[in-house]
């Protein structure tokens, strides 16, 4: 039985600015708990399950905050958890939807969290609970900033291919100057890394229908790899509208999928091809296999978003939800790659063997998630500690 949680929100080794068409994305001061990570550990029948995630608001379209996420564990869900057993998610997740709908990013930690104690104290990695291992080895995809200069985008697209050996890159769209900029960068980036590169794009529905469809056109023309929400969330029927123009190449929904009834009206509607799981968004890995269950039942495909943003274990969360999919079932790849200790070490865990090795990584071996935080260092980079007892 789960006799005690606590929360913990923790430093990033360096900060990150990104760019994308909702404006900045940033993870702020290094002394502000404003979109930092928030660490669950979930003390029950002799084992601690931890998990980490990193709220993207604000500046983003998920609502959840640093804030906001301790204020639903530590008010609302945390003390309903005292008591439950570990094994009984489905209560659990029930319980949840009755006391406080939505905050997925704080389900998302706690659902995590459970997984790694059920896999402790079983003494098995978490995909061997949810499916096993179909993908040990998880090929991975950069997910790239906008910029003024276009060099800037190049000079990131490079350094993914040649550094870390990514053969799949998302470049992100909806410059303010329009949707012919958009195509110049993506043109600039074919021509520095030529046609053996898979290129999708990600507007993060900052693109109107009428320019999606002028820029799908052009698109094309440059060997476009997928398309994801270019428009508007609720927008399913121009979404059905870009999937007819865009003639095979897939369409993706990322802040269209919320829930297993999105991924419902998204199947129902036969507006996508592939339904972006991010776990921080749906709500953890209990979730995400209940949408992947949808999707496999409509014929969609599925691809593993989020950054993971300095963190192995919230990276190691996806690749155990990546691993346990089947091959055909997946489109692109995993796009977890800044928690893997490449543009910055994760201050919790800087040293791993969980890394890129030419554009993969192996899915962690180990009871639960199968990472191991060094406990001084979380110590030392603790913004924010809460007990629930």
């Amino acid at each position: 039985m789960i006799d005690r949680i606590e929360i913990y929100v923790t430093k990033l080794s360096t900060r990150l600015k990104r760019i994308f068409s909702s404006g900045t994305y940033d993870t702020g001061p290094n002394d502000s708990i404003t979109s930092k990570p928030v660490l669950v550990k979930i003390y029950a029948d002799g084992v601690i399950g931890i998990a980490q995630i990193r709220p993207i608001s604000p500046g983003h379209f998920v609502a959840d905050t640093t804030q906001s996420m301790i204020a639903a564990i530590k008010e609302i869900y945390g003390p309903a958890l005292i008591g439950r057993s570990i094994f009984d998610l489905e209560s659990i997740n029930e319980l949840f939807d009755n006391r406080l709908a939505n905050n997925p990013a704080a389900r998302a930690v706690l659902d995590i969290a459970i997984r790694d104690a059920q896999g402790k104290a079983l003494g098995t990695p978490i995909y061997n609970l949810i499916g096993g291992s179909c993908q040990p080895k998880i090929p991975l995809e950069w997910s790239v900033s906008m910029a003024e200069n276009v060099q800037t985008i190049i000079d990131e697209s490079i350094k993914a291919v040649d550094e870390y050996g990514i053969r799949i890159l998302c470049l992100k769209m909806a410059d303010y100057r329009g949707w012919k900029q958009d195509v110049l960068h993506f043109e600039a980036v074919r021509k520095a890394l030529g046609d053996d590169i898979m290129i999708g794009i990600d507007p993060n529905a900052g693109w109107s229908l009428t320019d999606s469809l002028l820029a799908i056109h052009e698109l094309k023309k440059l060997g476009l790899g997928y398309i994801e929400q270019p428009i508007a969330r609720h927008d399913l029927h121009g979404m059905q509208m870009i999937k007819t123009a865009a003639a095979g190449i897939p369409v993706m929904a990322d802040e269209a999928l919320f829930t297993i009834q999105d991924a419902h009206n998204l199947a129902q509607h036969r507006a996508v091809d592939v339904f972006c799981i991010k776990l921080y968004k749906v709500g953890g890995i209990s979730n995400a296999k209940k949408i992947a269950a949808i999707a496999e039942a409509a014929n969609i495909q599925l691809n593993c978003g989020g950054l993971a943003v300095q963190s192995q274990l919230e990276a190691a969360a996806a690749a155990h939800f990546y691993s346990s999919t089947p091959k055909a079932r997946m489109m692109g790849a995993a796009e977890f790659v800044f928690g893997l200790n490449s543009t910055a070490k994760d201050p919790l865990c800087p040293e791993s063997d969980f890394k890129i090795i030419n554009g993969y990584v192996e899915v962690p071996q180990g009871p639960g998630l199968g990472i191991i935080i060094d406990e001084t260092l979380l110590k030392n980079n603790t913004l924010l500690h809460e007990h629930i007892n």
